[in-house]
């Protein structure tokens, strides 16, 4: 759908130069969709891996990150391994709800109540990042991370239009279940794609 290079705004990598690469396809429809024009596939054009992968090297940041839509409805492996090639760490932001695919140095799985991740995507996480919508949404997370390994980082993230309601009570809740730890879309903050 796009690529273009910013900075990675949420999650663990917050904050660090990125070249993200947007693709097209998505069935998880999330309402609150923030790219609700990435979804249909049919709408945006084929480029070639050679092409993406010029134009990411193109820029002096070597962290590439996928996402979408649901990035994992396609095979990922041929453009990981060419980044790799090129010198990039890679990095999927994915529901998780697809089987894996690609070669990852980190893997942040922001599971979706419409289609729960699989059992792969939730073991190999590095990161769970979970939307909190409203306070359901605490009960959801907490299923979520009972399927991740000891070493996946535990995020909630306010959804972008209800922060100012629902960021007072993820502090509230993360100062109760101090392993989990805020994540902020800063670049929406600061005003960067």
């Amino acid at each position: 759908m796009e690529d273009f290079y910013t900075i990675q705004g949420e999650g663990f990598h917050q904050g660090r130069a990125a070249y993200f690469i947007r693709l097209a396809g998505c069935n998880v429809g999330c309402f609150w969709c923030d790219v609700k024009e990435s979804w249909d596939v049919d709408n945006h054009p084929k480029i070639a891996l050679d092409d993406i992968v010029q134009k990411a090297c193109s820029e002096p940041g070597r962290l590439a990150v996928i996402t979408g839509g649901e990035p994992l409805m396609h095979n990922l492996d041929e453009l990981t391994w060419r980044l790799q090639s090129a010198g990039f760490e890679t990095n999927i932001e994915t529901s998780g709800s697809f089987p894996m695919s690609g070669s990852w140095n980190w893997i942040c799985v922001s599971p979706k109540k419409f289609r729960p991740p699989t059992p792969e995507a939730l073991s190999r996480a590095n990161e769970l990042k979970v939307i909190i919508y409203n306070k359901n949404d605490f009960a959801w997370a907490e299923k979520q991370a009972a399927e991740v390994n000891e070493r996946c980082k535990l995020y909630l993230q306010p959804e972008w239009e209800r922060a100012a309601i629902m960021t007072p009570l993820i502090i509230d809740y993360i100062k109760q279940n101090p392993r989990w730890e805020l994540s902020l879309q800063i670049h929406k903050y600061i005003n960067v794609p």
